[in-house]
């Protein structure tokens, strides 16, 4: 793996030069851009505004725009030259509680190793001294051309920076907050708290999965076959109204205990919580019974279409 970027960490009297590397990857599928008519792929020009022709992207630089509408062209130079003491250096400013960051401010997270054998010790003293302390060492740093605060920790027996976002790029959260003439009865939080206490458990990331993602590779997957796409089983939850909050909430605690006794996973508590009000209204379920069926009888046409395709290719 390619380190994106080098320096060291200033801590103190101490310096520990570091190598940068990318803790995450965002894994996703990817789609062109194609003419839906033969599924070429769309291709886009980089015209000048001002002469009309096309730029090769080695003739492109970085442009601010004044206020008056003057455009000042930055040089790669002008990047490299910033009178920042973070360019290189990942500055300690001083250690905080874990538990006083928000991770509202937390932004992508890099690996740091050390560089070279002279840099394993003081590396090795500043994890050891991090780890178990419930601080983090809050930091300045430039990368990506641009300057951020950050975070060092520990995880795995590795130094991590956290990148963050400063306090002004956090936007006003009192347009969501919700009225204050809202009230809420003892039982009905006392119920929350039992429902979030019933599916207390350890985190454990592997557990779950891109239930999306997979969808959408069969999606593909069958579309490149030929074959009919899967059928996904939804959950009748229109017309679910929460009439009672206590009981709605009793239902779903009894739910959540019922699927942990079950050796399920616990994590459709919201769905079971719908489930319970939706079941006791029969005449909406009463209607929705034909579609059911209606659904299965169109399967053997989409076998009979799949078959005559077949016939047809071969």
């Amino acid at each position: 793996m390619q380190a994106i970027w080098k320096g060291a960490i200033s801590f103190g009297m101490v310096t520990i030069p570091i190598k940068v590397f990318s803790a995450t990857e965002e894994k996703d599928i990817s789609f062109r851009q194609v003419h839906v008519a033969d599924g070429g792929r769309i291709r886009y020009k980089r015209v000048c505004q001002e002469c009309g022709e096309e730029v090769p992207y080695s003739d492109i630089g970085k442009g601010y725009e004044m206020a008056d509408g003057r455009m000042v062209v930055l040089e790669p130079e002008d990047f490299a030259d910033l009178p920042l003491s973070s360019k290189k250096v990942i500055d300690v400013l001083e250690f905080v509680p874990s538990d006083q960051v928000d991770p509202l401010y937390l932004g992508k997270s890099y690996y740091l190793a050390a560089d070279g054998g002279p840099g394993a010790k003081p590396y090795v003293l500043l994890r050891d001294a991090l780890e178990g302390s419930e601080l983090y060492a809050l930091v300045k740093v430039a990368l990506r051309s641009r300057e951020s605060l950050g975070l060092l920790r520990t995880h795995d027996n590795v130094l991590v920076l956290q990148v963050m976002l400063w306090p002004d790029e956090v936007r006003d959260s009192s347009f969501a907050a919700p009225s204050e003439d809202v009230e809420i009865r003892k039982q009905e939080k006392a119920m929350a708290e039992s429902y979030i206490d019933t599916l207390r458990g350890e985190f454990d990331p592997d557990q779950y999965h891109d239930e999306y993602r997979q969808a959408l590779e069969q999606v593909v997957e069958a579309k490149a076959a030929g074959v009919p796409i899967p059928e996904a089983e939804e959950e009748e939850t229109e017309g679910a109204e929460v009439v009672d909050l206590v009981a709605a909430l009793r239902a779903s605690v009894e739910a959540a205990k019922a699927r942990r006794a079950g050796g399920g996973s616990g994590g459709g508590g919201k769905g079971d919580a719908e489930e319970k009000p939706a079941a006791k209204k029969s005449a909406p379920a009463a209607k929705k019974a034909p579609a059911k069926k209606a659904v299965a009888k169109k399967a053997p046409a989409k076998k009979t279409a799949a078959k005559k395709a077949a016939k047809k290719s071969a």
